[in-house]
């Protein structure tokens, strides 16, 4: 934890600039301060795809900081706090273009997102250039907190699990659970799905599996057939496409009626983890399965937390609302941790400081499990599991009752 060894001596400076003397000058910090003067509120911003087919994901996100701010009466540090949101369309251009936005506003503290992982790698280099620091609830994929990523990342940390781990769990299953051999990938060409899909084939091909082809759709994409009739010529067992929701849709309800596909089993992941994906692909979703967290071995409360939920919103309509929430809280008691009051009632949060408390989180307390990051921003306590859409789904129920399948030993 080398990294973290200056983050005392920056809460002393702090603390030596604000309490002494009467004055209010800011504490010394180098990437600077946020001030939030007395009566101000204390502004926190959310980030991620808010509009369009995959709105679920980033909407169901929102409601856990919403819901973590109603825990806290709407208050901290006695200061009413101020969520507002932008909109990043799961894409790297929205990405940066919210990061712009957001970067421009120096009330904000600190954020939670984004949703996607193509809206963190078109943003992020905005956001930690501007001192900001923000925790994605729901980016998956691997590189983001890989030890070689880049400088840009300094600003970026997660509660949500790596598909380094969600991939390997969709390759056990389908060879030691389902007994197949033989498999086809589809990606869409984001950041998130080309990443697990290429888990999923390494780890399959390891297992003893034979990927017989790996195809790409593109984003806006609806006529899937001429994909589907490549793949089926290659006699697939079983295609595993870890898309989004509407192309994840089309694919879904137009490979029953590509020949020799008929009975090929079909496989998503989270991104696929909403009602609006059985909506689109229709009585062809039934008997499908999709990659997700485990829900139902989560080590923190969040039963207790699902009750609050649905009293506010009705049932979930994602996955990863516990991981956001989880994300504001840990923003919140960093906050609290660094923080310094002026005599004239300003405070002043050090952005660096609130980078390193939170990069130095250790053991804290969230409704997923018990939550410590490593240097390189990874925070989660990942539990992943396969469920299967039944006739329930396909008639309106959501989400799925309990996976139909756990990895040994989860």
């Amino acid at each position: 934890m080398r990294r973290f060894s200056g983050i005392a001596i920056a809460l002393a400076l702090a603390a030596a600039a604000c309490t002494g003397g009467g004055g209010t000058t800011p504490p010394p910090d180098p990437l600077g301060n946020a001030t939030i003067a007395p009566g101000d509120p204390i502004h926190i911003a959310f980030w991620g795809v808010l509009s369009g087919a995959d709105a679920t994901l980033g909407e169901d996100a929102k409601r856990g900081v919403e819901i973590a701010i109603d825990d806290r009466g709407g208050k901290l540090l006695d200061h009413t706090i101020k969520l507002s949101a932008e909109d990043a369309g799961c894409n790297p251009e929205g990405g940066a273009a919210a990061a712009q936005k957001l970067a421009a506003d120096k009330t904000i503290v600190g954020l939670v997102g984004s949703t996607c992982s193509d809206e963190t790698v078109g943003g992020i280099k905005t956001l930690t250039d501007a001192g900001l620091v923000t925790i994605s609830p729901s980016n998956t994929r691997p590189a983001l907190t890989a030890p070689d990523r880049g400088p840009e990342y300094a600003g970026y940390l997660r509660t949500a699990h790596s598909d380094a781990i969600q991939g390997r769990v969709a390759a056990e299953f389908v060879y030691n659970e389902l007994k197949l051999r033989k498999a086809a990938t589809i990606h869409d060409g984001s950041a998130y799905a080309e990443a697990l899909q290429q888990v999923f084939a390494d780890a399959f091909k390891e297992l003893g599996g034979e990927i017989v082809a790996q195809e790409a759709v593109s984003k806006g994409q609806t006529d899937m057939k001429p994909v589907l009739t490549t793949i089926a010529a290659k006699g697939p067992e079983i295609i595993y496409y870890p898309i989004f929701v509407a192309e994840g849709g089309f694919i879904t309800a137009q490979s029953r009626e590509v020949p020799g596909l008929e009975n090929v089993v079909l496989m998503g992941a989270d991104g696929m983890f909403s009602p609006d994906f059985v909506k689109a692909a229709g009585a062809a979703a039934n008997g499908m399965y999709l990659s997700s967290p485990d829900f139902t071995a989560f080590g923190g409360d969040y039963a207790g937390f699902l009750a609050k939920y649905k009293a506010k919103y009705g049932d979930p309509i994602s996955i990863f609302h516990a991981h956001a929430y989880d994300a504001a809280n840990m923003l919140f008691a960093a906050i609290e941790r660094v923080a310094v009051k002026a005599p004239d009632g300003t405070i002043y949060v050090p952005r660096k400081a609130l980078r390193d408390a939170l990069y130095a989180t250790k053991d804290f307390p969230g409704v997923t499990g018990t939550l410590s990051c490593d240097p390189y921003g990874d925070c989660s306590a990942p539990v992943i599991a396969v469920y299967q859409i039944t006739d329930r789904e396909v008639g309106g129920q959501w989400p799925p009752e309990k996976p139909v399948w756990r990895p040994s030993g989860s």
